[in-house]
């Protein structure tokens, strides 16, 4: 858990900062400089039904040989799960038969093998003979490759009629250079129309794209569904761009423009890249996190409720009432919520409650303000926050709007933390990114969480959070 105090030090202070009133924040999904339309629905990937058919009429075809076997029905049906288990993956891009050929012919005939060894285990005297073995697998194998064929072929005419509209965001003359491979072949199926790069640098080819209403009106009119950064460099210095367009409902790809440098079957016009996953998207897991938050919670209210009762009757008798303090904070997409915590400091007014860090002991501070503050005592009341759902036991620390908009302006990916439900404790934190910290390093942090996240993750920062308790060093 952490305490918001204290001013932080070079790379985020905000005092630093002017104290006009600003804006909520960025609108959602934007990036610094950039403005996207919202959230489209991402293209459905192509159906795996049609694969599922080629393969199901193959198996029949090919049960063709068990013709006169007892218990016929069976065995086909035997063989045709087989063969659907055992089926290839298709790649994620455009492949042709003869590319699947070793995996449909090696796959169909463990298919028949799994057969064969099935019934010489329960059926002996029912032995298949290796003439039909060898009948089988021939007519099963040949049907397959065909059928997959005719699938691979009127997806390949389909992507060739209508390609995918692509923007391709690196240095200039590299980008051009991946762009002109690309358009050289068009049966890949996207079609470059832009390129994103600070400067044109004098190269000619597709109109370089320099502004945020460049590239706005390119996404729009153009329908753009995949982006290929085209440069190691992309990644890092526009991963605010990238998460933009991917929240628009863009694929991201990274490129390699030269050789390739780390493994993918996945190619693009002769070129290796491999689809980023920058965490727009709901992921996987995240039911899981959210019966995890209200698991722990529920569990903590439970089991802490006579500290906590304690903790105020104290709070009462030694600060007078208002126990509770209730601020409102940015959660995910930018929407306000109210946070709970223990009373440990009264600010002067409104505006000093809404644009001042408060600073832990303080002089005026009352004793047990200061032990609450220093034992993390004062943070227990977001586990109602996490019960109801506007936090997380984990993820990026809520911040107070003004600070929001100040901060979103000034250090670039600090509003793509709230593409994420905010926490109670979260990476930045247990890397002791909390008080007198630069807020660079914390968004860093909070958005290397959010790009590897899994509940694994979650448990192991629980874990060390509850050990940093046991130690406390103060907020």
């Amino acid at each position: 858990m952490t305490a918001d105090s204290t001013v932080p030090q070079p790379g985020g202070h905000p005092r630093d900062l002017p104290s006009s009133p600003v804006s909520l924040m960025p609108p959602r999904g934007s990036a610094p400089g950039f403005r996207f339309p919202a959230r489209r629905p991402r293209p459905r990937p192509a159906s795996p039904v049609p694969l599922l058919a080629a393969d199901t009429a193959a198996a029949l075809l090919g049960a063709l040989a068990l013709t006169g076997a007892q218990h016929r029905p069976l065995l086909v049906a035997l063989l045709v799960a087989a063969a659907l288990l055992l089926r290839p993956q298709p790649s994620r891009t455009a492949t042709g038969v003869l590319d699947e050929l070793p995996a449909v012919c090696g796959r169909t005939a463990v298919a028949w093998l799994v057969l064969a060894t099935a019934v010489a285990a329960y059926a002996p005297d029912q032995a298949l003979s290796a003439r039909t073995l060898a009948l089988g697998f021939l007519t099963h194998a040949a049907a397959g490759c065909a059928a997959r064929g005719l699938v691979h072929r009127h997806r390949a005419v389909a992507l060739l009629a209508r390609p995918r509209a692509a923007l391709v965001i690196g240095p200039a003359a590299t980008a051009q250079r991946v762009a002109a491979g690309v358009l050289r072949h068009p049966r890949c199926g996207v079609r470059p129309v832009g390129i994103v790069a600070d400067d044109p640098d004098g190269t000619e080819g597709l109109p370089v794209l320099t502004t945020g209403e460049e590239v706005e009106r390119a996404l729009i009119q153009n329908g753009v569904r995949d982006v290929l950064a085209v440069h190691p460099s992309v990644r890092s210095q526009r991963a605010p761009l990238l998460r933009a367009l991917a929240g628009s409902g863009c694929t991201v790809w990274e490129v390699d423009a030269d050789s390739p440098t780390y493994a993918t079957r996945d190619q693009l016009a002769g070129f290796a890249c491999r689809r980023l996953d920058l965490g727009t998207t709901r992921r996987r897991g995240s039911a899981g996190k959210r019966a995890l938050d209200v698991t722990v919670s529920g569990a903590l209210l439970l089991l802490i409720s006579p500290l906590l009762l304690l903790c105020a009757v104290v709070l009462r008798l030694t600060d007078g009432p208002g126990v509770v303090f209730r601020q409102e904070r940015i959660g995910k997409d930018g929407r306000p919520f109210t946070l709970l915590k223990f009373r440990t400091h009264r600010p002067v007014d409104a505006h000093e409650a809404a644009t001042r860090w408060s600073v832990a002991d303080e002089a005026r501070m009352s004793w047990f303000c200061r032990f609450l503050r220093r034992t993390s005592l004062d943070e227990l009341l977001q586990l109602w926050n996490v019960l109801r759902g506007d936090m997380s036991l984990v993820g990026p620390r809520p911040e107070r709007p003004y600070f929001v908009g100040k901060f979103s302006q000034t250090y670039p990916g600090y509003a793509a933390r709230h593409r994420m439900q905010t926490g109670i404790t979260g990476l930045a934190q247990v890397h002791g990114l909390r008080g007198d910290t630069s807020i660079e390093d914390r968004a860093r942090f909070d958005n290397a969480y959010i790009d590897n996240w899994s509940l694994w993750q979650d448990v192991c920062i629980l874990l060390r959070t509850a050990a940093a308790l046991v130690r406390p060093t103060g907020s």
